[in-house]
């Protein structure tokens, strides 16, 4: 649905992205991960046909954005980090202004505002005027107008920037609908928790490249390097640390207070048996779990700290 081959976009002496290659199926939810200032917007115009490749290719479908900008433009939704809105219009003008201008029929575009309305949760909202809007309701509203004309493909610039907590849950919650709608999706974000839920693909982007990108599950297991777990114990947590640290395929052991973490080289590592290892020698135990690596710990290793 969205391939992107050696993608470079040079401002002046300024290369905001640098050789960037990623693809897309159809229904992945693809999180493009990144700090302010590493390319994502840059990377979003230019699949959105707003902005010219300096070097590279981007296809939608199959059409090249930069040759077929019409077609490409109908099978597309684009909601940028921030839009601006007009004066004394009502949120169903809105829409309906942004349905003519996608070119859908007089006699459609009630049932389509309808529609998108019901689906943002904005029914409520019809008949008030747009700049009296929350953030929040805004984003809303501006994901409601990218979906009028029923876009495959949906690329959608920081959609939870600046929203209140229930406003981001709410957008989260809004996108998931997508997901299962099967919308292709390229996200982008620099707030992570939001993306973990729903995002079957991530790619970090640093300083305009792409460091890493793929499935989330294979990207976690690789980062983390095997298997971890996290020990409470009531006491003798000394002796906990050198039983474990004795056993084969141990990266290392750490001790925080009562509590000791340990990374194994493999997964192939059965916690039934470090469990009875430890009980077996008089530790009482108080709580046994794997850790797992999330989207915040993949982002702090495998980036620098560093923008363009």
């Amino acid at each position: 649905m969205l391939t992107i081959e050696h993608l470079r976009k040079d401002y002046g002496n300024l290369t905001a992205v640098k050789d960037l290659s990623l693809h897309l199926e159809k229904g992945d939810v693809y999180g493009f991960i990144g700090p302010n200032g590493a390319g994502k917007t840059t990377t979003i115009k230019v699949c959105a046909t707003l902005l010219e490749p300096t070097q590279g290719k981007v296809y939608v479908e199959g059409f090249d954005v930069t040759k077929k900008t019409n077609e490409v433009r109908g099978m597309i939704g684009y909601m940028p980090d921030f839009f601006g809105v007009y004066d004394d219009i009502m949120v169903w003008e809105y829409l309906d202004f942004f349905a003519a201008a996608y070119k859908i029929p007089r006699e459609r575009r009630q049932t389509i505002i309808d529609d998108v309305l019901e689906l943002t949760d904005l029914t409520g909202k019809r008949d008030i005027y747009v700049e009296a809007l929350s953030r929040g309701m805004k984003q809303r509203l501006c994901l409601a107008k990218t979906l009028l004309h029923d876009p495959k493909v949906l690329l959608l610039d920081e959609p939870a920037s600046g929203l209140d907590p229930r406003a981001r849950v709410e957008i989260k919650e809004l996108l998931k609908e997508l997901k299962t709608m099967g919308k292709t999706i390229l996200v982008s974000s620099h707030i992570l928790p939001e993306l973990a839920d729903f995002c079957n693909k991530i790619g970090i982007i640093e300083q305009g490249e792409l460091i890493v990108s793929g499935d989330v599950g294979e990207i976690m297991r690789k980062v983390q390097g095997g298997k971890g777990l996290q020990i409470t114990l009531l006491a003798d947590v000394e002796k906990a640390v050198a039983l474990l640290s004795q056993l084969p395929k141990v990266k290392s052991v750490e001790q925080d207070n009562l509590c000791v973490c340990v990374q194994f080289s493999t997964d192939e590592v059965e916690n039934s048996e470090v469990l009875q290892l430890l009980i077996k020698n008089g530790l009482q135990v108080q709580s046994f779990s794997e850790t797992q690596v999330d989207l915040e710990d993949i982002f702090m290793k495998v980036t620098r700290g560093v923008v363009s």
